[in-house]
């Protein structure tokens, strides 16, 4: 494994790591109804940390823009709005139903989706090659995973609510997951097919690593529109513009939701950097491992926080066996080559 594809994992890994965390700290905003929250976290992880950055690292970026055609600041804008819907549902899905299930339902349907529409569009003939194969079995095993963790999560709810004896919204959390589920690899598709983006910001000066800087800026500014058009509707409709200002709320909770950003923004840059190491099928190699990394840390992160507390020890058994099949599909992935 030479350096490039070995540095290109590992930053698609901590991407995922940082994609699968980041909404931890919404947990611990009790005081704040999910609007004020999502809000905060859509400011700093759509609007300003990507602006920020690509000014600071893709040189001329306006010009740039300038000089891509039309047709593919379209696509990047309209997977990026796309994406976003996505995002509003996911942030609405996990906090339904949790880190565990919600990040496995999801995670279900964006692996596969994020990765085989683009492989099918750009490089059909590359689906039978070495990279190919390797990617095709590696997918299947996140599928895998992805199934064990979901049904793991689906036995969590049923032994939590006979306990609690109380309603379920687990119905209704599962629609809302599938919906960002099929929703949400657009973002991936913004930077596949954003490539020309990314060849003119290499041209204008930016570095390899950071020509993905452009993509992400109009991508989530499009993605920003949504989220934040959303949370204002909400709490305008639930009347909780006074949370942001009630004085139990303290500092920590501002400092949580742009965490949140941080975080979620901090994984997506270092997926883009990781995939452009991977070489020319970067964007497609990548992504499941993106996405079977953050169902790892989420379920973790899950178990740690008390998700699963006072759930049989065969329900808990079925998360296991889906880290166990990710993890596996992680290195049969990696062993297929990111630029063969």
């Amino acid at each position: 494994m030479h350096a490039n594809m070995a540095w290109g994992i590992v930053g698609v890994l901590l991407g995922g790591l940082l994609n699968g965390s980041f909404i931890l700290p919404m947990k611990r905003l009790r005081g704040w109804r999910w609007e004020n929250s999502w809000l905060v976290y859509s400011i700093v992880a759509l609007l300003i940390a990507p602006w920020t950055i690509a000014f600071a690292t893709v040189p001329h970026l306006v010009t740039i823009y300038q000089s891509t055609s039309w047709g593919t600041i379209a696509e990047v804008l309209v997977f990026g709005f796309g994406w976003g819907i996505g995002g509003v549902l996911f942030g609405l899905g996990v906090t339904r139903l949790g880190l565990a299930v919600g990040y496995g339902v999801i995670l279900g349907l964006i692996a596969p989706i994020g990765t085989f529409l683009p492989l099918v569009v750009l490089h059909p003939e590359r689906l039978w090659t070495r990279q190919g194969l390797a990617l095709m079995i590696g997918t299947l095993l996140v599928l895998v995973g992805i199934f064990s963790c979901a049904v793991a999560g689906g036995r969590r709810e049923r032994e939590l609510r006979a306990q609690r004896a109380a309603p379920s919204g687990f119905v209704g959390g599962l629609v809302i997951c599938i919906l960002s589920g099929i929703l949400s690899p657009m973002l991936n598709f913004a930077f596949v097919f954003g490539e020309e983006l990314q060849r003119h910001a290499v041209s204008g000066g930016a570095s390899s690593s950071m020509a993905a800087n452009a993509i992400w800026a109009l991508a989530l500014g499009a993605g920003f529109a949504v989220n934040a058009g959303y949370c204002l509707f909400r709490l305008e409709k639930n009347r909780t513009w006074n949370l942001f200002a009630m004085s139990n709320a303290p500092t920590g909770y501002w400092l949580g939701g742009s965490l949140m950003g941080i975080c979620w923004y901090g994984g997506v840059m270092a997926y883009g950097m990781g995939a452009t190491a991977l070489g020319p099928l970067g964007g497609i190699v990548g992504w499941p491992l993106f996405m079977a990394m953050g169902l790892i840390v989420s379920n973790a992160l899950g178990a740690l926080s008390g998700e699963w507390k006072g759930v049989s020890r065969r329900a808990y058994g079925y998360s296991l066996v889906g880290i166990a099949f990710l993890i596996v599909a992680i290195t049969v992935i990696s062993s297929g080559g990111g630029s063969q």
